[in-house]
């Protein structure tokens, strides 16, 4: 009978003609196997990406649309030794768990068979230098073996295991030479045992066992804690929604049966599934996720809410523009995933370190154990050493050194609203030493707003932002807004380029050009209806009003400024705005470099001409236009009101309105650099001093054990300082 697999379910659209599909894979443990993995799944024809997540033991990969059968890929993981299944958050974090509970009964079978073994050991060190009888030493010898070998065939499992895939499919990884190291010890004192000698090793070997299962425990809950960091994204992702299936009928649906233009009922307590707009009724919401803001938002008729917000009060009604895959927390959640899977240059550096270390670790070790015989030792004494070298040098350390970092950094700043869309983006922003911002929707803000809304009486400015209902053009939408109106005026009607008229009680009113509602005189000439003009008029008869509409200025845009030049960044402005425009905003800022009405071909030309004098330009901008620019600059930023393109291509994208994560990003970014250096010295001066130390036989496999697992932790600890960026970028956006 012939089983088929079906895993279409798990497989997603990437881009045009490319498929997706995430796997967890068991037994991912050091920086080697990321390697192997990736090699013997990029050799597969048609696969374009393969890329390993040693935090949370998940393979993203990629190929071209309908070449291949995700069964293959998973096939291949068996072929390589790695069991393999599709990944899904709830069971992944399930089987964690499980493999956590595992690894703490091992080191307690571990840890209590140690000391017992401790005990009957004691007697025998005190005995051989007293009057302790051969027959009593033998005894205590074999009760130590009775306890030792069952304990250690139980509590090794993780090593053993993980040895044994590896080996069968004719491949190393680290828990090769500690399995060999444990099985050396334990053999050899049975032997010992045997030949009745004064010296046997079951306390170093179980101990040895114990020492590797606190380093495995604490490994695998660090990156537990570095993955809480992260942020759990699924927690924030409702499964179901109420759908309106009939005026007055609704259904408990899930998400997947949701579709844009479908009506939903929004109850208080409950997260937004989808991404859409309010049509009916009033409440607050936490949206935080999304725009940064840690104080609730007044959710009204037009105002968009998005998957992951909270309901806090009313219920509302929302059309929906997009579901499941297609919200932007969704795509928050694609781009954390693209930071966590990413390969900067120094973890780059580290994975090639460690695929040499098998060869010739095993290499050092072998020729350890002859160059102590040559010399004239035993057997036993080389072996000893032999296994301590084993032990000493594996390459946890250097296979930890850059992803911890990278994980915590990520991390934390998604936790504060900095999303990261590039392995090396990281590396890159830290680099940066000039700054290009882009000014509209980036130095300023991405909607037009009317400054002088409290000058103009009320009942005015209400009939304005009715009438104003009517027009599709954006300062029009503008006035609306700012008005809270709600009920266009029956009957309106749009000239093109000029503006609304209607009549009103026997009396027309107009909203829009100056000249239109015969206002010129108000302005003077110039003024005109496009997104950039200054002002637009609204007229009742004779009554006649100018309403200033602008799109103002990140409030802590020039606080900003400053503090990049404190940090002797360049900063300087490109935009293909009008003149005038440009001038105000860098003369309020703060900037004497700035150029108006370019084009994106000027701003790639400025970024090489800055590139060759040698600088390291960070662009910050949001535009279709930018996308260029951003593409060709050292690191790019875009905030979440850019563009998709923009987006897209942006290295990092910043949430909310402030610009001061630009600011704390760089700092962060240049604190996580250290870290990375720091740990890679770190993990390579270890090497540097123990190798050398256990070849000369100074150090026994206990000590050896305790010092390879006291380097990892060492390089877990130092990564989890990272979590300060979020502190960093907190304390910026509150100005």
């Amino acid at each position: 009978m012939r089983i088929t697999r079906d895993f279409s379910h798990y497989v997603r659209t990437a881009g045009e003609g490319v498929q997706h599909i995430d796997l967890a894979v068991d037994g991912v443990h050091c920086a080697g196997c990321m390697a192997r993995i990736e090699r013997g799944l990029s050799a597969i024809p048609d696969v374009t990406l393969a890329r390993v997540n040693l935090t949370d033991r998940r393979v993203a990969l990629e190929w071209k649309q309908g070449t291949l059968d995700p069964s293959r890929l998973i096939d291949r993981l068996e072929e390589l030794g790695y069991k393999a299944y599709p990944y899904e958050t709830e069971s992944a974090e399930a089987t964690e768990v499980a493999e956590s509970r595992f690894l703490l009964r091992c080191l307690g079978v571990a840890a209590f068979a140690t000391m017992n073994v401790m005990m009957l050991s004691i007697p025998v060190w005190s005995g051989n230098v007293s009057d302790m009888l051969p027959e009593q030493r033998d005894f205590f010898h074999w009760l130590s073996a009775l306890i030792a070998l069952p304990a250690a065939a139980y509590a090794g499992q993780p090593f053993f295991r993980s040895a044994w895939r590896a080996l069968s499919h004719k491949t190393t990884n680290m828990d090769v030479p500690i399995s060999i190291g444990v099985c050396l010890a334990l053999g050899m004192s049975v032997v010992e045992t045997i030949h009745h000698a004064e010296h046997a090793y079951f306390d170093a070997a179980i101990m040895l066992l114990t020492f590797l299962l606190v380093g495995r425990f604490l490994d695998q809950n660090m990156r537990r804690r570095t993955r809480a960091v992260a942020g759990n994204l699924a927690a924030l992702k409702a499964e179901t929604a109420a759908k309106f299936v009939g005026p007055d009928e609704i259904s408990q649906v899930p998400v997947a049966a949701i579709h844009p233009g479908d009506i939903l009922l929004l109850r208080p307590g409950e997260r937004c599934a989808v991404d859409g707009t309010v049509i009916e009724g009033r409440s607050e919401i936490d949206q935080s996720l999304i725009t940064g803001e840690t104080l609730y938002v007044t959710a009204e008729q037009g105002t968009p809410v998005y998957a992951g917000s909270m309901n806090i009060s009313g219920t509302l009604r929302v059309r929906v523009s997009a579901a499941s895959e297609a919200t932007l927390l969704a795509e928050i959640t694609r781009l954390l995933d693209n930071a966590l899977q990413g390969r900067s240059r120094h973890m780059r550096l580290a994975d090639r370190a460690s695929r040499l270390y098998a060869p010739v670790l095993h290499a050092t070790a072998l020729i350890t154990i002859l160059g102590w015989v040559i010399a004239g030792a035993g057997w036993h004494d080389a072996i000893v050493t032999g296994v301590a070298v084993l032990i000493i040098t594996c390459p946890c350390a250097l296979g930890l050194a850059i992803p911890t970092v990278q994980t915590v950094a990520s991390g934390a700043m998604f936790k504060s609203g900095v999303l990261l869309n590039s392995g090396d983006a990281i590396e890159r922003l830290a680099e940066a030493d000039h700054v290009i911002f882009d000014k509209t929707g980036t130095l300023t803000l991405p909607d037009l707003e009317v400054t002088n809304a409290a000058d103009i009486p009320a009942d005015m400015f209400d009939l304005a932002g009715r009438l104003a209902l009517s027009s599709h053009h954006p300062v029009a939408a503008a006035v609306a807004q700012a008005a809270v109106a709600k009920s266009p005026i029956v009957g309106a009607i749009e000239e093109a380029g000029q503006g609304v008229r209607a009549t009103v009680d026997g009396v027309e009113i107009r909203l829009g050009r100056p000249s239109f509602c015969g206002a010129d005189a108000l302005v003077g000439d110039g003024a005109d209806l496009d997104p950039e003009a200054s002002s637009v008029a609204f007229c009742k008869g004779a009554e006649k009003f100018i309403l200033s509409v602008r799109q103002g200025l990140r409030a802590d845009a020039q606080a900003v400024i400053a503090a990049l030049k404190a940090r002797n960044i360049g900063v300087e402005i490109l935009s293909g705005d009008r003149e005038p425009a440009v001038r105000a905003a860098a003369y309020s800022l703060g900037v004497p470099e700035w150029r108006a009405g370019v084009t994106p071909a000027d701003k790639i030309a400025r970024i090489e001409e800055l590139k060759r004098r040698g600088a390291k330009v960070l662009m910050v901008g949001d535009g279709m236009n930018d996308a260029p620019s951003l593409a060709a600059a050292h690191a790019s930023m875009s905030p979440i009101s850019a563009a998709h393109l923009s987006r897209a291509t942006a290295d990092l994208i910043f949430l909310g309105r402030p610009l001061a994560p630009v600011v704390a990003a760089i700092d962060s970014a240049r604190k996580a650099l250290r870290l990375m250096r720091q740990n890679l010295w770190l993990a390579i001066a270890y090497n540097v001093l123990a190798v050398p130390i256990a070849i000369s036989g100074v150090v026994t496999p206990l000590i050896a054990a305790a010092a390879m697992s006291g380097s990892s932790i060492l390089v877990m600890l130092n990564s989890l300082r990272g979590r300060s960026a979020s502190r960093e970028i907190a304390r910026w956006k509150s100005w």
